[in-house]
């Protein structure tokens, strides 16, 4: 049996539930994307975005606490994030109306 989402340090059963929306259901398949990926999955499921969320994640798959992450490399994870956002933003733009208002309500999986 896979490894549920929460067996992951720093994410418990919300982000179990937000991931699966996102059509990731087991904590393999999630370290198999790596975070980027599976968050820019998230966002695409309607998630908003959230950094603590995001550096939570990153350092969930390293394995540590989320409140490890200070200084240097939450700066350098703050201008990761802000492009996975704003990735995001333009592809959103860019889909067309009817099938982004299909993800938002959860019709159809990216």
């Amino acid at each position: 049996m896979a490894d549920p989402v929460s067996s992951i340090r720093n994410l418990g059963a919300a982000s179990e539930a937000a991931f699966a929306r996102a059509g990731i259901e087991t904590a393999e398949a999630l370290r198999a994307l790596g975070p980027d990926e599976a968050y820019a999955r998230l966002l695409r499921a309607g998630q908003s975005p959230h950094f603590i969320g995001y550096y939570a994640l990153v350092m969930g798959l390293m394995g540590r606490p989320w409140n490890d992450c200070q200084g240097a490399e939450k700066a350098a994870l703050r201008a990761r994030f802000d492009r996975l956002v704003a990735a995001h933003a333009g592809a959103a733009k860019a889909r067309d109306p009817f099938e982004a208002t299909l993800d938002e309500i959860g019709i159809r999986r990216p």
